[in-house]
Formats: C-alpha cells, sequence, structure tokens
C-alpha cells in the first residue's frame, strides 16, 4: 500500500477526469513559476480557459488542488521505499535502505523539479491530509522492520514498540520531512549513515 490519500474529490468519469487533470498540470505550471501561495484559481482558471465556478465542480480549494499534486509526489516517494525495503533480507538491511531510499528520492525531488517538492514542502508544513498519511505509511513501515527485527532477535524487544518507532522517526526528520531537509542538504552524504549506524546500535540486543 503505498498510494497516499488526498482529501480532492475522487473523478466522477472519464471525461471529468481528463479535466481534472487538465487543471492539475495547469496548476503544476503556475506553482512552478510563481508559486503555491501567489497562484490563485482565477489565475488557474485564466490560463486553462475554464471558469473559476467550473473549476470549483472539480475541486473545492486551491488546497485540493495542491493535494492532488502532492499525494502523487509522496505516493512515488513510498513506492520508491518499498521496493528499497523489499530488496533487503535482514531487518538491519531493510531500515539502511529505507533512510537511503527517502533521502536519496527527496533529494532528487529537490534539485530535478522544484515545483513538486515545494508543493510537498508546504503540505508538510501546513499539515495537509497528504502529508499526515505520508507520515502515517512511513512509521508503518518502520514500525514493520522494528518488528521483524524483534521477532528475529536482531533487535531489543525491552522498549515499547511505539516508543522505538517514534524515536527513530524524529531521529530521521531532518532527512524525509521536506520541509526540513532542504535545510540540510549540506549533510545529505554522510549523516544518513551515521544515523543509521547510531541507531541500529541503539536497537542491538
Amino acid at each position: 500500500m503505498s498510494e497516499i490519500e488526498s482529501s480532492a474529490p475522487q473523478a466522477r468519469g472519464p471525461a471529468d477526469h481528463s479535466v481534472r487533470e487538465q487543471i492539475v498540470e495547469a496548476a503544476g505550471e503556475h506553482f512552478s513559476h510563481y508559486g503555491y501561495d501567489k497562484t490563485t484559481v482565477s489565475d488557474l482558471a485564466k490560463a486553462i480557459g475554464f471558469s473559476k465556478a467550473y473549476i470549483y465542480k472539480f475541486f473545492d480549494s486551491k488546497q485540493a488542488i495542491g493535494e492532488a499534486i502532492c499525494a502523487k509526489t509522496l505516493s512515488a516517494i513510498v513506492a520508491a521505499v518499498d521496493e528499497a525495503v523489499a530488496g533487503a533480507s535482514t531487518p538491519t538491511e531493510k531500515f539502511r535502505r529505507m533512510f537511503k531510499a527517502l533521502v536519496t528520492t527527496g533529494v532528487s525531488l529537490f534539485f530535478n523539479d522544484r515545483k513538486l517538492y515545494d508543493i510537498a514542502a508546504h503540505s508538510a508544513g501546513e499539515g495537509w491530509p497528504s502529508a499526515r498519511a505520508y507520515s502515517e505509511r512511513i512509521r508503518q513501515i518502520l514500525a514493520e522492520i522494528v518488528r521483524e527485527g524483534r521477532e528475529s532477535g536482531e533487535f531489543e524487544r525491552k522498549t515499547p514498540l511505539d516508543e522505538t518507532v517514534q524515536a527513530i522517526y524524529l531521529v530521521m526528520q531532518p532527512y524525509v520531512n521536506p520541509l526540513l531537509l532542504q535545510h540540510n542538504l549540506d549533510l545529505v552524504e554522510d549523516a544518513p549513515t551515521r544515523l543509521s549506524n547510531l541507531v541500529l546500535r541503539s536497537l542491538a540486543p
């Protein structure tokens, strides 16, 4: 389950789906040129040639449009993590690959598609549903890895699982939260490996 939910309403048919995609595409272009905050629904309506009222038939707010873009972007990051973890044979290696995949995809997004990165960062700062769902999914993956490590005897079992997962998640935040990652780009080559080593030592039985 790598799909991130958004608060945007669902498509109502093939024709509607095409219009929704057109709106989202125009929004992406405007957000990239002018930024999310400076773009209005009226701007999008003019760019597409629709009335503002018509756009509101598909999205109830500008945030809902941003949500549609953000949910798709965050789902791609989770899919990359799922793929990385699936290729590992031990919980230790799964954790290393998870952390690395999160940082690698985040950095790639920052440098290669800033419009998507900026929307993801905005969603994290504002606590959008897509950002909360993304955060929860990452914690779920982390909990699965820790639980597997405990069952195999690879990780300690004394600390409550939820406490362990939350502590590790907090350690990872500067490199997996889009809002924070942009301020830590000069550390991404070295810090994730060092932090992974620190976390794994703390998990040793």
